[in-house]
């Protein structure tokens, strides 16, 4: 039965029917020609896939990404980002590696940060000398780093599906976050200096100061979600609709750059975009419950242990299939049907499920720019007006950076463990 359950997935995927469709029609056919089971089963658990608190941070955390793209927020800080690095080689570079990681603070949502961060800086960068390339590469793959810094959509799930607390998922992102955005700063600089990109005039301290005044309200974002949940004022979803009335208040009567009009086309935006994940999230859960219900997740556990005892080995095989899979399959659906299936492997190896998580979504995150389906590079195909070919082009460079990102986080725990230890 689950051999015939794969088999049917990978040719539904491979005649380009949508991936939920393609779970679906996988996960019925296998039941009504193995399983006695009534196929009235699969509506059952595709809503009980998804009926679960946690679950309502994402359309918050959506809504919130969406306002403060539209209100303003995310132009303050870019300028910040400019004002502190823009002088140094390859300073409007950094400066959209740092955006990135701000407004990822703020959205926890790749293509979001993608369109806020890439839409405004792509044409500064070719306007500086950086090369259509690089700067198509650097803003399709860049905003992926906001999947990693608290708060995150992945996280929300993997801790939705596994049980594992999601506040310690969020402290567990802002190493690996740090360490992705920090490698990509020094590509940024090295890159700059071999192509001699002229650098910017440094920003007076007065114009550093009014820029930080200016976005102020913007940075507060990040303190008011991490700090809430630590000092036990609110759950991790409450925060996110804490972030989403912040952003409200701020992007219509702080800013004043959000109309009530654009407010509720940015509500009808944010209720398309959470359909999209909540329908693929269902879909999942009853792929995942097959395999659950079939023992595969033991079955997994166990093979891979006659393999080898190692546990470098057994992250090895975990960040193959996990960067296969991404090239094929969204993040969300990745994190439903795998995590159930590799947290016993994780358990068995004394691998952290926190370490397992953030490993997982920093997979997640390379798999929305790499092709032939990384959601990152249709979105930013759509910014630049450049077809597919040449956006994929300028990624891999990045991509190789995000693995480099990747190996790191995944055999020094540390990255990912200092802190949720240090908060416990």
């Amino acid at each position: 039965m689950i051999a015939v359950l794969f088999i049917l997935l990978f040719i539904f995927l491979l005649s380009a029917m949508p991936v939920f469709i393609a779970m679906c029609s996988a996960s019925v056919v296998s039941l009504s020609l193995y399983s006695p089971i009534p196929l009235e089963v699969v509506a059952q658990r595709m809503f009980s896939g998804i009926d679960k608190f946690s679950l309502m941070a994402v359309p918050f955390f959506i809504l919130a990404a969406n306002i403060m793209k539209g209100g303003g927020m995310s132009k303050r800080i870019i300028n910040v980002a400019d004002k502190l690095v823009g002088h140094l080689s390859g300073g409007l570079a950094m400066a959209t590696v740092i955006s990135c990681a701000f407004f990822g603070a703020l959205s926890g949502s790749s293509p979001a940060t993608v369109i806020a961060i890439g839409g405004l800086l792509l044409p500064e960068l070719l306007n500086a000398n950086y090369g259509e390339k690089f700067s198509l590469g650097l803003i399709t793959s860049t905003p992926a780093i906001a999947v990693i810094i608290p708060p995150s959509i992945g996280m929300i799930i993997y801790g939705t599906v596994t049980g594992v607390s999601i506040g310690d998922l969020f402290i567990g992102g802002v190493g690996p976050g740090l360490v992705w955005a920090f490698i990509t700063i020094a590509y940024c600089y090295i890159y700059a200096k071999k192509h001699k990109v002229p650098v910017k005039k440094r920003a007076t301290f007065k114009e550093l100061l009014t820029a930080i005044k200016d976005a102020g309200w913007a940075l507060g974002v990040p303190v008011i979600i991490i700090g809430g949940i630590y000092g036990g004022i609110f759950t991790p979803t409450e925060s996110s609709v804490v972030a989403a009335i912040y952003a409200i208040i701020v992007s219509v009567f702080i800013y004043k750059e959000l109309s009530i009009k654009e407010l509720m086309n940015e509500t009808i935006d944010s209720a398309v975009g959470t359909a999209q994940i909540m329908v693929l999230l269902a879909a999942a859960s009853i792929f995942s419950w097959i395999l659950t219900r079939q023992q595969v997740p033991q079955a997994l556990a166990e093979g891979l242990m006659g393999i080898t005892n190692s546990k470098i080995s057994i992250l090895l095989m975990i960040n193959i299939i996990l960067i296969i899979a991404g090239m094929f399959i969204d993040a969300a659906s990745i994190q439903t049907i795998l995590s159930p299936l590799f947290l016993p492997v994780a358990i068995n190896y004394g691998i952290d499920p926190v370490h397992l998580g953030i490993i997982m979504v920093v997979n997640g995150a390379i798999g929305m720019s790499t092709p032939p389906f990384g959601l990152n590079l249709f979105v930013s195909s759509g910014i630049a007006k450049k077809p597919l070919g040449t956006i994929i082009k300028g990624t891999m460079p990045f991509i190789w950076l995000s693995l480099a990102a990747m190996a790191i986080v995944t055999y020094i725990p540390q990255v990912t463990m200092f802190l949720v230890n240090a908060m416990k």
